[in-house]
């Protein structure tokens, strides 16, 4: 005898289940204030780095070591100050100059592997000179850039957001008057002329929300005292 026992159309229920969730997920939201600007950062003229200019998170390195291949090349300074070179392993980078940088490699590689080594440090591209875009986007990284730009043109520098970016949360992170501070962004809206496009500077960190980029909004979020968020403008 034949089950008359109406069936659920489970295949039905799930997709629109998972329209709803994709629904939900694009959205304003999170801890950071929407659309209030941020002021202009603390040094907004453009000049050469210094001879004392000290290595900061992100810069990216030029370090040739004499006749050795393997430890020539470029290397990024991550989030927490330092980079990983081969034989060496992780070395502190942050807060030194290229010198002093010089003067610890060439002391390491002489205690164990070379003898008499030449080692020359370099910055290769400064923070100070570039816009670093994040989370889901195709092509993230730091780009070069000669002023101030827009959120629209950032976000195209990384050669746009990804299938699973939420493009209604965008955060951006500057530093003013010493303190990190942070705004949110609805990309969505400023594309479509809703919202004004805001400007982005060297030096700011832009973070477009979705699936892969909560890893790095939490550390972010970590290095920002709640009270910093949107000091008094």
């Amino acid at each position: 005898m034949l089950d008359q026992t109406p069936r659920r159309p489970w295949g039905i229920v799930a997709v629109l289940g998972l329209f709803l969730v994709a629904a939900c997920a694009d959205t304003r939201g999170g801890s950071i204030p929407y659309d209030r600007p941020l002021a202009a950062p603390d040094e907004v003229t453009f000049q050469t780095l210094e001879s004392n200019y000290k290595i900061a998170p992100m810069d990216k390195l030029a370090i040739k070591v004499f006749k050795m291949e393997d430890l020539t090349g470029e290397y990024d300074v991550d989030l927490a100050g330092n980079i990983s070179l081969p034989l060496i392993g992780q070395l502190k980078a942050a807060n030194l100059t290229t010198e002093q940088l010089d003067d610890q490699l060439t002391q390491k590689l002489g205690e164990k592997y070379l003898e008499h080594p030449d080692v020359s440090v370099a910055i290769k591209s400064s923070t100070a000179h570039v816009v670093t875009v994040d989370g889901a986007v195709k092509d993230g990284g730091s780009f070069p850039v000669g002023g101030p730009t827009s959120l629209i043109r950032a976000v195209a520098m990384a050669k746009g957001t990804t299938e699973d970016a939420n493009a209604r949360r965008v955060a951006v992170f500057r530093t003013i008057g010493g303190q990190r501070q942070a705004a949110a962004f609805d990309l969505t809206a400023i594309r479509r002329g809703e919202a004004p496009d805001p400007q982005i500077y060297p030096g700011d960190i832009v973070v477009v929300d979705g699936s892969r980029v909560k890893a790095v909004q939490k550390q972010l979020l970590q290095t920002i005292p709640l009270l910093a968020i949107f000091g008094p403008l």
